[in-house]
């Protein structure tokens, strides 16, 4: 994979001496794009495996020129794909690992709440963070390893997302949102009757709660059954 050049900077000292004072690689950015656009995003370790003599220095030049964007710290992608549906979702996953759409994204992918979501919402077994690039807000929760389950990867154009089965993402809802607590805050939540009454697993949610082991969690449950009349 070529896609650089070396430029040597002389420094004149005389009519008939110079000396080399720096030498820094210059990339093609076309060159660039065929090599990387396929990725969707990437990360500078990534670049650096591939090219070891890469200059960081592209990066900036190229989202300053608008042809990048820059995600977070070390991540980017191509401007393109801010044209593309649900190309937002993916970049969730990509720039947080590990890490799963779940919460109010999720409940809004699968129809179960009504409001649209103004961030994409996940979880994560490493510390609560939060992002904001050109493709929108990403807010993380941090969630303990035993609870890091109830996800599958969900076919999207070419790509794929790891999205919270619905029963997953209502009771990480519940669990990380303890403010979730009273008949009237639940039923603010507004969830689909129809939804809840015809779709939702009921087996899958009262297994999952289990797996929590939390009695906090579980009274959270017993107020939305009722609310909900499930």
């Amino acid at each position: 994979m070529i896609f650089i050049k070396r430029l040597k900077v002389f420094l004149f000292v005389s009519k008939y001496h110079y000396i080399c004072v720096k030498t820094e690689t210059e990339m093609n950015f076309h060159a660039f794009r065929q090599a990387f656009f396929d990725y969707g995003c990437f990360n500078t370790h990534q670049l650096y495996i591939l090219q070891p003599e890469f200059n960081s220095n592209n990066l900036t030049r190229w989202v300053n020129q608008g042809l990048l964007v820059k995600l977070r710290n070390g991540f980017y992608a191509f401007r393109e794909y801010l044209e593309k549906p649900g190309f937002s979702l993916y970049i969730s996953n990509r720039i947080y690992k590990p890490s799963y759409i779940s919460l109010h994204t999720a409940l809004a992918f699968y129809g179960i709440i009504p409001e649209a979501v103004i961030q994409v919402t996940a979880v994560s077994t490493l510390k609560t963070a939060a992002f904001q690039n050109d493709f929108g807000n990403y807010s993380y929760k941090k969630i303990h390893e035993g609870l890091f389950f109830g996800y599958d990867l969900k076919p999207m154009e070419d790509r794929s997302i790891q999205l919270a089965f619905p029963e997953k993402a209502l009771l990480d809802l519940l669990y990380l949102c303890p403010f979730y607590n009273t008949e009237a805050e639940i039923e603010n939540l507004r969830l689909d009757n129809d939804y809840l009454a015809n779709d939702l697993n009921k087996t899958r949610f009262d297994e999952y709660a289990c797996r929590f082991e939390s009695k906090a969690l579980i009274k959270r449950v017993n107020i939305m059954k009722k609310v909900y009349e499930l």
